[in-house]
C-alpha cells in the first residue's frame, strides 16, 4: 500500500532505523542523512517516513509531507551554512533516480552549472 513502509525499500529501513546512515536532521515525517556518494562537498538526502516512489506521488497523496520534505531541505542547508544551493528531485531511472522512494538531495558547498547534466 502506498505510504506504508516497504520491505523491500532502503530508505523505508533507513527511516526506521533498521540500516544506520549519518543522520544529520530528524523529524516527526522526516529524516535527512548525507549521501554515500555525494555529488557535492555538501551532498544530503532529506527523505519522507512515509513511503511513496517519487516527489510528485508525495505531494499528490500528502501535500503537508512533501512540505515538511521541502522545509527540512532548506533546514539542512541552512545548518549546513550553505548560502547558495540545489535542491533536486529525481524521477524515474532516466533522470538518474535509484531508490524509488521521494526524496530530496540537497548539493551546496561549489559552484553548480547550468545546464545540470
Amino acid at each position: 500500500m502506498v505510504g506504508e513502509p516497504q520491505d523491500d525499500c532502503l530508505f523505508c529501513k533507513i527511516a526506521a532505523g533498521q540500516i544506520p546512515a549519518d543522520v544529520v536532521r530528524e523529524t516527526e515525517t522526516t529524516v535527512a542523512f548525507r549521501d554515500i556518494h555525494p555529488q557535492a562537498p555538501t551532498h544530503v538526502l532529506v527523505i519522507p517516513k512515509v513511503h511513496h516512489p517519487d516527489a510528485a506521488s508525495l505531494a499528490a497523496a500528502e501535500p503537508g509531507i512533501a512540505a515538511d520534505l521541502l522545509r527540512e531541505a532548506g533546514q539542512v542547508a541552512g545548518d549546513e551554512k550553505l548560502e547558495s544551493y540545489r535542491i533536486v528531485f529525481n524521477t524515474g531511472s532516466g533522470a538518474g533516480q535509484t531508490v524509488f522512494h521521494a526524496h530530496a538531495h540537497v548539493l551546496g558547498g561549489r559552484g553548480m552549472q547550468w545546464p545540470p547534466g
